[in-house]
């Protein structure tokens, strides 16, 4: 994919703009299983949607509203919907052909987190209600409502496999195969601060946590034999005493490995197998809330705006300004090689 991009400090990698960002900080952007149709959530109570073209302009395609600010979406497997939620409570269904919306679910408080089972046709929502909610869109009650230990933070689905995070650092671990509506396990994230973002393995056998510290957690679901398979490691660090949040983990769809991004304004990419990170790139003048890889792994796209590690005292919208950009993979950035000595 051929890239034409200008250097600013918002785009220190020379990556791809999109045209008409949000106007607010960017929550989450996700890919349409079967197309480069790429969403964006913002804290300006819209959904957008850009369709990627192979040079890898990003044509606006169409968007919809909220009430409130919008804090995250999904797709449905076959691509023809988008379901997006956040502040005002509500689950909305996009439908892309008719461009028409309506309202399908909602929580007694904002919803942080979604991701849509397609092996159940069903979708599953967390929220600041301290409770996961699973969802069969045919009926406007959720077919079951699982409380959590505590308001959802974070939540990665890898059919079989949910993890889903919450404040005071509690996990909890459902298998959706044998008993989506029982806790599989339940564990205390092994990092001592808040957890911002989980990532399920492509394997299924584990997940990666980040949080607000700089630091990534690779952990197994069943105790490893190799005490060493579980580990953390330092990320999105500055000089001294500067630490930055984790704010998104995404693992590439082909390779396995996995991209970190961060309040710093950088994204990396790593291996957990081999232990080291592939890539580090160069850091963006804001920090970067939410990444995301597009179906076959050749595009990362992340934003870069204000995001909210620091309260609403550090953020003047009037000088933050919001990009959606698009970075060309490189395999050399992504794929596996043996660790140096």
């Amino acid at each position: 994919m051929a890239f034409r991009a200008s250097p600013q400090n918002h785009n220190p990698n020379n990556d791809f703009e999109v045209s008409q960002p949000p106007t607010d900080g960017v929550s989450s952007l996700s890919w349409s299983p079967r197309a480069n149709l790429l969403v964006a959530t913002s804290w300006d109570n819209q959904v957008r949607c850009w369709d990627v073209q192979q040079n890898g302009q990003a044509i606006p395609k169409a968007s919809q509203t909220h009430q409130a600010p919008v804090l995250c979406s999904a797709w449905h497997g076959d691509g023809s919907k988008i379901f997006s939620a956040g502040c005002d409570n509500q689950v909305k269904m996009w439908d892309l052909q008719s461009n028409k919306q309506q309202q399908v679910a909602a929580h007694d408080a904002s919803i942080r987190r979604m991701a849509y089972i397609s092996e159940r046709n069903m979708l599953v929502t967390g929220g600041w209600d301290r409770t996961l909610r699973y969802w069969d869109l045919r009926s406007p009650n959720a077919v079951h409502v699982h409380q959590l230990p505590d308001k959802c933070y974070a939540l990665s689905l890898n059919f079989p496999l949910l993890v889903v995070g919450t404040a005071e650092r509690h996990i909890e671990i459902f298998n959706l195969q044998t008993a989506p509506q029982q806790v599989y396990k339940k564990v205390i994230s092994p990092l001592k601060f808040q957890t911002r973002t989980i990532a399920a393995f492509p394997n299924r056998t584990g997940y990666l946590v980040g949080s607000i510290e700089g630091r990534v957690a690779v952990h197994h679901v069943e105790d490893p034999s190799d005490p060493k398979a579980n580990f953390t490691f330092k990320c999105h660090r500055g000089d001294g005493n500067h630490i930055y949040s984790v704010n998104d983990i995404a693992f590439h769809p082909r390779y396995g490995t996995f991209a970190t991004v961060g309040s710093d304004g950088a994204y990396n990419f790593w291996d957990k197998d081999t232990k080291q990170r592939l890539k580090a790139m160069q850091a963006a003048s804001q920090p970067i809330p939410c990444c995301s890889f597009n179906g076959d792994g050749s595009i990362l796209a992340y934003a870069v705006s204000y995001d909210w590690s620091r309260g609403s005292s550090d953020h003047n919208p009037a000088q933050s300004q919001n990009y959606i950009m698009l970075h060309a993979v490189q395999e050399n950035e992504v794929k596996s090689k043996p660790r140096k000595k």
